[in-house]
């Protein structure tokens, strides 16, 4: 029998059937990805090129660009398509140099127009406008930004607004629906790779959009401790937010599946995080009053009109969510957190293995990846493959983004487990 494609792969393995080897992914979605030093430290181990700069495609988290060469060498098997704007609000076009704390020349959208503070802190602006105040601050010490939170107003809720909080919100346009027809034909016609595709506005609660760093002047609540305080003292106000977000969600989708059609497998819903180390951040009553009934509403969408299979990103301890995600009609849970309390590979694939795709769950990157050995490396990638692969069901991922001042030994070693388990 002749191996399978990397697309045929990834079906096999969205249809809970086994595939011919291991499905891996690193790159197709915000939650996915490498840094883009470890990027760049990684491609000058296996396609040297002394003067190589990687693409910064998304400058929030300042992840790296997985390109083809890299996915070819590495024998990776999805692609992916982000939404058409960053998280600050400019286009990935009109690549110029920019120089990270750690002395990498790599590339980023010609819009990437930023300050330095005193403290040598990176200050990024919503839409590269530089007139307005900063919605992002990459410290010195760090490899990504953090949000900026503009809310410098005292809530008042006689005159609080829903409007405020749902600007954000609206109907694709014809530019962002082109956009998306445009990128995932490329990936069908001239490549045979599986196609991952970031759905917009569909994230309910996303507490890294809260701030809205795209927006030059967001109102309503964005401010991270207020927002989590009022899921519990402005419930109404959130659900009515909710509401209109997805109203627009539901329609969009239309578009989307117009546009594109079937030509994608998997699709990124929200990142909303659900778990803390330890336990759930919201009890399972809320989750299921404030959240299920929209999470319900766009998987139905999706599973009604069209073949794709629905992705949820939720870190942290989720073990006693999952049934909820499963029964809201999710096909898919990343970044499978096994470092968190009761996140048990074993369990979870003994529990959940035959209802829900574990993509991610490969290695720990807060300890392992970045601190262990390339031998610990090595032996707990192929402990976790092991586990997760049997049967099918799973795609290969580390636990969240590959951080940029990981040792590129243990990504390498990394690499090295996946392709001895292949």
């Amino acid at each position: 029998m002749d191996p399978m494609t990397p697309r045929e792969r990834l079906n096999a393995t969205l249809n809970h059937t086994e595939p011919d080897r291991l499905c891996v992914d690193f790159g197709a979605g915000g939650q996915t990805g490498m840094g883009v030093s470890a990027v760049h430290h990684l491609r000058q181990a296996i396609l040297p090129d002394p003067d190589f700069r990687v693409k910064v495609t998304e400058p929030y988290q300042m992840l790296g660009e997985v390109d083809l060469e890299i996915i070819k060498a590495l024998r990776l098997d999805v692609a992916g398509v982000s939404t058409p704007s960053t998280m600050f609000g400019f286009r990935n076009e009109g690549w110029k140099p920019f120089t990270t704390h750690d002395g990498i020349g790599v590339l980023v959208p010609g819009n990437f127009n930023y300050t330095v503070d005193g403290e040598r802190a990176v200050l990024m602006y919503p839409e590269g406008d530089t007139s307005v105040p900063p919605s992002g601050k990459m410290p010195k010490a760090s490899f990504f930004f953090d949000a900026i939170p503009r809310q410098d107003w005292v809530i008042d809720d006689a005159t609080l607004k829903v409007e405020e909080n749902t600007e954000e919100f609206g109907l694709l346009s014809g530019e962002d629906l082109e956009y998306y027809r445009e990128a995932v034909d490329f990936f069908y016609e001239h490549t045979d790779l599986g196609i991952y595709v970031t759905l917009p506005g569909m994230g309910f609660g996303d507490i890294a959009l809260v701030p809205a760093t795209w927006m030059k002047h967001p109102s309503g609540i964005r401010d991270v401790q207020e927002w989590y305080m009022s899921l519990v003292m402005r419930p109404d106000y959130v659900r009515a937010i909710f509401e209109k977000q997805c109203e627009y969600a539901l329609q969009n989708i239309e578009l989307i599946y117009r546009a594109i059609g079937n030509r994608a497998q998997a699709v990124f819903i929200t990142g909303t995080d659900f778990g803390t180390q330890t336990g759930l951040f919201a009890s399972l009553e809320s989750y299921r009053d404030l959240f299920k009934p929209f999470h319900t509403a766009v998987n139905k969408k999706i599973h009604e009109l069209t073949g794709w299979k629905t992705f949820i990103h939720s870190c942290g301890a989720v073990f006693d969510l999952i049934p909820d995600l499963i029964d809201a009609g999710f096909d898919i849970l990343n970044p499978v957190q096994i470092s968190a309390r009761g996140m048990d590979a074993r369990k979870l694939k003994q529990e959940f293995g035959k209802d829900i795709v574990f993509w991610g769950g490969g290695i720990d990157t807060q300890k392992t990846l970045p601190f262990g050995t390339p031998e610990e490396v090595y032996r707990e990638v192929r402990r976790n493959i092991d586990i997760f692969g049997d049967g099918g069901g799973y795609v290969f991922n580390a636990v969240h983004n590959v951080q940029s001042n990981v040792p590129v030994k243990n990504i390498l070693a990394m690499f090295r487990a996946i392709d001895d388990a292949r």
